[in-house]
């Protein structure tokens, strides 16, 4: 009797392979995943909207360089509920072809973030030129794939140990406390509720976005929906309201499972006193 195999779940995220964000994937949707690299964040969004992929995984902040913006809005236009969350340590790499030296290299390509994340390790080697790249993984398949040999990229361990490079320093970031939180996300139609627990709602957390009216008091009267009944909330995001200028969306976590009823009934208050209110997903708490 053949035994049929299961499909490994293919899975997007944005950059190369060996990016930050396919460490990230991996984390949340298991080793055996099959991943889909992806140019940009909105074609990320596109392939699960679209049904390439079975989920996503996406950058949402960053402990130095702050909240990824775009991703907030595309998290707002398309449908696709959060239901993860995990953070990654973000550890950069000199990283080089093989045979060249630290003190032939003349450039240093790594995505725009990644070079303003080791200024420090630039000021010791003003010979370097800062070179911006779309990704940090994919500056090192650059210098593979065109054989340069007067330059070096910023990327994980992981990108050189896929395509094939050297890493000449280790760990050159400025902060140590270096982290990036990542999304989980699949289409509604995947996204199974888990059952109530007792006691569970602390271990899971909800992310919203709303809107109200801009008249004096009405983001506290908002907020003092959650406040009134003792609810976390671990960040809140304003972004623009297009459309509306000098008007703003709100994005807001706190810690609960939205079946609990206190949650239930924050969020009832909430959507009495805001003109747009949705949930954007319910997930267990990352680590």
């Amino acid at each position: 009797m053949k035994r049929t195999q299961r499909r490994r779940q293919l899975v997007a995220f944005q950059g190369e392979r060996g990016a930050f964000s396919e460490e990230a994937a991996r984390k949340l949707l298991g080793a055996g995943i099959e991943v889909l690299p992806c140019p940009r964040f909105e074609d990320v969004f596109h392939a699960l909207d679209q049904k390439k992929v079975q989920a996503a995984v996406i950058p949402i902040e960053n402990t130095l360089h702050g909240s990824v913006h775009e991703n907030y809005d595309h998290l707002l236009h398309f449908d696709l509920p959060i239901v993860g969350e995990t953070s990654v340590r973000i550890v950069h790499n000199l990283i080089a072809p093989p045979g060249v030296p630290f003190g032939k290299i003349r450039r240093i390509f790594s995505h725009p973030v990644a070079l303003n994340q080791c200024l420090d390790f630039f000021a010791r080697n003003p010979q370097f030129e800062k070179v911006p790249f779309y990704d940090t993984a994919g500056s090192v398949k650059m210098l593979m794939d065109e054989g340069v040999k007067d330059a070096a990229a910023i990327a994980s361990a992981v990108a050189a140990e896929i395509y094939g490079g050297r890493i000449l320093r280790r760990s050159i970031e400025d902060d140590r406390q270096n982290f990036t939180r990542f999304f989980a996300l699949r289409r509604p139609e995947d996204v199974r509720r888990a059952p109530l627990q007792a006691g569970r709602g602390a271990r899971w957390k909800t992310t919203v976005v709303f809107s109200t009216r801009n008249v004096p008091g009405a983001l506290f009267r908002s907020l003092s929906a959650f406040a009134l009944r003792d609810l976390n909330l671990t960040k809140i995001e304003s972004r623009p309201l297009r459309g509306k200028p000098w008007e703003y969306l709100f994005y807001l976590d706190f810690i609960g499972q939205v079946d609990e009823p206190v949650c239930r009934n924050a969020l009832g208050h909430l959507r009495e006193l805001a003109d747009l209110l949705r949930v954007l997903g319910c997930y267990p708490r990352g680590d």
